[in-house]
């Protein structure tokens, strides 16, 4: 799995960071999501699977 984000989509929701913390993050100043690892492990596939479609924003993409 390999995870790519489009901050200039993000809006700051935090549903990313809420459902995989270890994947996501978000900058202190204007909380646009920060991608911590391209390609999480695979225990937290399905995480990563859920936060891409809660978030608000689609600024989530996935390909496996």
């Amino acid at each position: 799995m390999k995870v790519t984000v489009e901050q200039d989509k993000c809006v700051a929701a935090g549903q990313c960071v809420a459902t995989a913390p270890d994947v996501f993050d978000q900058r202190d100043e204007d909380g646009v999501v920060v991608l911590l690892t391209e390609e999480p492990a695979a225990d937290l596939a399905d995480d990563v699977r859920y936060a891409a479609a809660v978030c608000p924003a689609l600024a989530i993409h996935i390909e496996d």
